[in-house]
């Protein structure tokens, strides 16, 4: 496919869209029927719909029944984390074969004009941002998810926290399937946020951000912190009135969402004349300038609301770049006020 019909390449050949990111069509003015309808089609029929097949799939094939789940064991405990381990494995690892090792599609549509491969650093195991990522999420993120996962899953079986069937409150319980991936966004908005402040940032969320061109493998590669706090969003399913089919479908969402974020490329090439949009560029935007799309392009305007949205354009850019002007002034004034003082710096 022909690239340059869908965006432009910049002086350092990094690969910019045409199309600049928006939210839902629910917070435009004014409102367009046509185009909530669109949305609403979009967010059914897509990646969505591809979670919760896969929830489905856990819950009657992988999930043991609950008089089992009552009592932790190590049996349907160690099955659980197979099936997630391998799941993730085998999810994370399609993108990065197809399109990162045997590079089908070679740099058509990719972000950053470069792969991981081709940038060694000392900041990565092995100096391999590869080894690195694929190591941390497989051996790190998915262990601990999966724990607080069990955790979860016992709490219900064991009768610690109300469970609600689809036969007790049918519209209730399709309200929380329609409104995960809300769950998520804003459970990663707050999180990402505040793991974002000084030292808080220092100690947990720079290991992520040493992956400045992600890739799938960069997905779940976090400090343990930000792992275990990235899937405890499950945990909001204890006090929702829930059940633990929704618990589930939460876990695949947070788990199998998050190598949709770390893509790199605009489209994903089907075949020469057909590819489907990937939704990466707000978390790439994120991985690039690091203080922009804390929570993408989802549902609700969050980034907007606070004040760090950043949707590609020009114009976002230079008010990005005032923001950082204005902080730089403001820390330099605090400086010469301690000087004036008689006091350091820091």
């Amino acid at each position: 496919m022909d690239e340059l019909k869908y965006g432009t390449r910049n002086k350092r050949g990094d690969y910019l869209p045409n199309r600049y990111l928006s939210y839902s069509p629910f917070f435009l003015s004014p409102v367009k029927a046509r185009a909530i309808l669109s949305w609403t089609k979009g967010y059914l029929i897509g990646w969505n719909t591809l979670f919760f097949a896969s929830a489905l799939l856990w819950y009657f094939f992988v999930l043991p029944h609950r008089e089992v789940m009552a009592t932790l064991q190590w049996g349907w405990t160690l099955k659980l984390f197979a099936v997630n381990w391998g799941a993730i494995f085998l999810f994370y690892g399609f993108f990065e074969l197809r399109y990162y090792r045997m590079q089908v599609q070679e740099r058509r549509f990719k972000y950053n004009s470069k792969f991981p491969a081709e940038q060694p650093s000392d900041v990565f195991w092995f100096r391999s941002q590869n080894w690195d990522n694929a190591l941390r999420s497989m051996f790190l993120s998915v262990p601990l998810g999966t724990l607080v996962e069990v955790f979860a899953l016992w709490m219900m079986a064991s009768g610690k926290v109300p469970v609600v069937e689809f036969s007790d409150n049918p519209l209730w319980i399709t309200l929380l399937v329609l409104v995960t991936p809300l769950i998520h966004e804003t459970h990663f908005f707050a999180i990402h946020r505040i793991i974002h402040i000084e030292p808080l940032y220092r100690w947990i969320h720079k290991l992520h951000h040493n992956s400045v061109n992600p890739s799938p493998w960069s997905s779940l590669s976090m400090h343990p912190v930000e792992g275990t706090a990235y899937f405890a969003e499950i945990l909001w399913h204890l006090v929702l009135f829930s059940n633990p089919f929704l618990l589930v479908l939460q876990w695949n969402t947070a788990a199998f969402a998050a190598a949709v974020g770390h893509l790199g490329f605009d489209k994903l090439e089907i075949t020469e004349d057909s590819a489907f949009a990937s939704h990466s560029y707000g978390h790439y935007l994120h991985h690039k300038y690091f203080e922009v799309n804390y929570c993408d392009d989802g549902i609700l305007p969050l980034d907007r609301w606070f004040g760090c949205f950043h949707d590609g354009s020009p114009e976002a850019e230079e008010r990005m770049k005032e923001r950082f002007r204005a902080r730089k002034a403001k820390l330099a004034q605090k400086a010469a006020r301690k000087a004036a003082k008689g006091t350091p710096a820091e």
